[in-house]
Parts: C-alpha cells; structure tokens; sequence
C-alpha cells in the first residue's frame, strides 16, 4: 500500500509538472522587461515631477491620475476604485526636553500620524523600555499622566527572543496604561527621524506620539538613570475626509475568468521625501509587469488584477476600501490568491502565506533559474502584518510574493524619511522584480489547480495564532475570535 500512493504520488507530481510548464512565456517576460522596462524611468519621472505621494494630498491625486494614465498607454483596461476615508497630514510640531520645566531646550522630532489635531502638553519623561507590555507591568502606576519613552526595534542587551512590535501597538499600550505622550527612538545613526502611523486603528490616537533620532534618544536614556527629564510636546495636525482612489488594471482570465489573482502594492508615500523605496520600487514594478502582460499579449486561464493601493500609510485604508467594495459586489469569492509588493526588491525566491504552495513555487522557480542563476529558488512560508496583503489574510485569502532580497544601496534606514530619494534605486535590480514578479503571476494565474483555498473562520483563527499574530492584532482590535 506505502508503494502505491507513492507511485501515486509521483504521477501526481509529475502531471501537475506537465501542465505548468512556463518556460517558454518566462523566456518571453526575461527579454521583455530586459530590454523594454519601463519601470525605473517612470519612477525617475514621478519622483521628479510630482514628489510624495500623500493619501488625500494634492501630490496623491496626480499620483493616481499619473499611474492610471500610464497603464492606458500601456493598452491596459484600467479603472479608478474610489474611496473616501478619514485621513492624517501633519502640520506643525515643537519638542522640547530638559532637567527643569522653566529651560527645556528644543529637540529634533517629527511628529507620528494620527496623533491629535491638537495637543499641547508637559510632563516628566519615562523610560519605557522596548514599549512591550512586560516593560510596564512591573510597575504600572509609573506611567500614568507620563511622557513615555520607547525604543522602536529591540533594544541591544534585551532578553535573547525578546519579540518587538509596530510603533502603533507600542503606542496603544503606552496609552492603556496612562501615558499622556509618546516618545519613540528611531533606530538608525546620524538623526535620521522616521514617521509612520502610532495609531492601530487608521483613528487618530488620544496622545502625541513623536519619534527623534537615535543619539538624541540614547543619551536622554541615559540622562534619566541619574536625573528626571521633562518634555514638552505641542503639534497641530489635519484630519478629516478626504477622498483617495485606487488604480485597478484588470486582465480577464480565458477559461476562469470569476477566479482572480490580485497583484497589489501601495502606489502611496509619506510627506518626508518622495517615497522610491517606500513603495516606488513596489508600485512601480507592478505597473512594469502589466506593461509586460499586455505587450506580449498573454493570456492566463485566471483573470489578473494589478492594484495600485493608496493609503497603505495611513492604515491599510486602499486595501481594506477593496475588501469592502468586494464584499458589497458580492464577488470577494472570486479572490484566490494575493500577491503583495511593499519594498519588494530583487526578490531571490517566493514567500507566501500557505506551506502547501511550496512545490508549485519551487518548480516555478527552478524554470526561472535556467534563465538567471541570481534567482536563487528560495522559499518562505509565514505570515505578518501591516502592509496590504493583511485585509486579504482576514478574509483568509493566500498570500505572497518576492523573497529573499535586499534593499538596494543601503536604503533601508531611511525608510519613512526624508532620505528616501530616487538616488537609492537600482535600475536592473528594479528589473528583477518585475521579470520574477510577473513570471509568478503568469505561473500562479495558469496552473491547474491552486492547491490552497480560502481559509473559513476557525481555520484562519488556528493558522493566525500558529503565526504568533492573536496578540498584535488584540491590540489592534482586529482580532475577532472569542
């Protein structure tokens, strides 16, 4: 009996091999985007001439009108997905800190999103460690009516297997327990200052949540074990409605054309600089392989979205607006399979949410390594948060994409800052992610059965506490199981 299934097993094997034999259209998609990408001058272009990409800001809307004008070009039937949503900029910001409330001398900040409109507030300074749960239970009446002190990432000299968190869980439970503000240390050298969301909800928070440089942060740490220290932080921020679209190329499908792959990235940035890492790099190359999907004319049994995401920022709001619009469609079924490109660059393998996709993407990639041995066919399987595959793992929908790269030029301590520049990009690098990105989505949109399915309620519940994620997403509130 243990020879027959094995036997069965290969001959399994072997037809799921014979019918996902992507070679020759791979070899189609290499020399395209090779020689044909468009990728990295329509980004030189963006980041010239518009700048950021802010949800809601005038430079977002000629970002969604730039990205939906250049997929027309490209031939591709492409649609806007309006949404309107309450959203966050910044305004003005003052921070200062010192040993005596009458002489606080003022301290490089910027101010985190979703802090209040308004906030003017003082108060004594403390440390709060990496801002875990553990750090304030010791004693929790210490932070009441305080000015918290966190360290972003793990502090050096934690705990071996000491877990972090995001700046928004670490900022909600600085808030549960009493804390009237928020002081976050960014974790990389020379000053660089990081913004991104303090709030779990896309909500604005109750207290002002900043973040300042590593120096400054270390060395008021270390003020505090010999003196008290004071700060006093003062901001005035927007909030408010606004309206935001996401940008949606479609290619319908032959022969399944009701079951859908869905190719996503956030088109959006921050304010600081002009977003080409954060995601120019992702959203960029999603374009690129639409680009690539239409000049070589393919065809895929599944029908294919591209989705350019605004408001990924400001709390996945693109991504959870086409869940909702879906949902309210009654066609969120027709949705098999994510792919997600946030900072995806040069990718040497495939990630994916589901371990039972292993031996399609492995396949794949070994078809891809005979045309580039820089491919190395690695393989992750795991799941996370906080970026726009999280709204379709909810719903338990599969989900992956590129694996195993690095940022290139050293850019990723200037993610969510003002560093984060075109200067940083690397051309064939960016060209990379687009040929593996769009070999995957013409594989995974033909192959003949995808061997994972949406996951139901109690399922989903299981695989996410598998994946350690029960607790950030309690804090969040997202967490819907008793």
């Amino acid at each position: 009996m243990k020879y027959f299934f094995s036997a069965l097993f290969i001959c399994t094997a072997s037809l799921v091999s014979a019918q996902d034999k992507f070679g020759d259209v791979f070899n189609q998609i290499n020399t395209d985007v090779q020689q044909n990408s468009k990728a990295y001058q329509t980004l030189k272009y963006e980041t010239e001439t518009i700048g950021h990409r802010l949800t809601g800001s005038p430079n977002g809307a000629k970002a969604e009108q730039y990205a939906y004008d250049l997929l027309k070009s490209y031939g591709c039937e492409v649609k806007f997905q309006p949404f309107e949503v309450e959203s966050w900029s910044r305004k003005t910001i003052l921070v200062e800190v010192g040993a005596n409330a009458n002489n606080l001398a003022k301290m490089k900040a910027v101010t985190l999103a979703h802090s209040p409109v308004q906030a003017d507030v003082s108060g004594e300074i403390v440390d709060a460690g990496n801002g875990l749960e553990a750090d304030y239970q010791a004693n929790p009446e210490k932070f009441k009516n305080k000015i918290a002190l966190i360290y972003l990432g793990v502090l050096p000299g934690s705990p071996a297997g000491t877990k972090s968190l995001h700046r928004s869980e670490k900022t909600a439970i600085a808030t549960k327990y009493g804390a009237k503000g928020v002081i976050i240390i960014n974790t990389v050298k020379n000053g660089v200052l990081l913004t991104g969301t303090a709030s779990v909800t896309g909500k604005l928070i109750p207290i002002p949540a900043v973040c300042i440089g590593l120096e400054d942060g270390m060395a008021l740490k270390e003020k505090l074990k010999s003196e008290s220290q004071m700060a006093h932080l003062a901001m005035t921020n927007f909030s408010g409605i606004i309206k935001a679209r996401n940008v949606v190329a479609t290619f319908k499908g032959t022969d399944l054309p009701k079951e859908k792959i869905v190719v996503g990235g956030h088109l959006d940035s921050w304010d600081l600089a002009t977003g080409a890492i954060d995601n120019g790099i992702g959203s960029f190359a999603i374009m690129d392989m639409a680009r690539s999907f239409k000049k070589l004319n393919l065809k895929t049994k599944r029908t294919v979205e591209f989705v350019l995401f605004m408001g990924e920022e400001q709390g996945l709001l693109g991504s959870k607006a086409y869940i909702a619009q879906a949902r309210k469609d009654k066609n969120l079924s027709q949705v098999k399979f994510m792919l997600n490109y946030d900072m995806t660059n040069d990718p040497k393998g495939f990630s994916t949410s589901r371990s039972e996709m292993k031996e399609l993407f492995t396949t794949w990639g070994a078809d891809i390594v005979k045309i580039d041995t820089g491919f190395k066919n690695l393989f992750n399987a795991g799941a996370g948060l906080h970026s726009d595959h999280q709204p379709f793992m909810l719903e338990g929908i599969p989900t992956g994409g590129g694996f195993g790269g690095k940022l290139p030029n050293n850019s990723g301590p200037f993610y969510h800052s003002d560093g984060d520049s075109f200067k940083l990009v690397d051309e064939q690098e960016l060209k990379n992610t687009v040929r593996y990105s769009a070999m995957l989505t013409f594989a995974l949109a033909n192959t003949a059965t995808i061997p994972v399915g949406v996951q139901g309620e109690e399922e989903l519940r299981a695989f996410l506490e598998s994946q350690n994620l029960k607790e950030p997403l309690s804090i969040a509130g997202e967490w819907r199981w008793k």
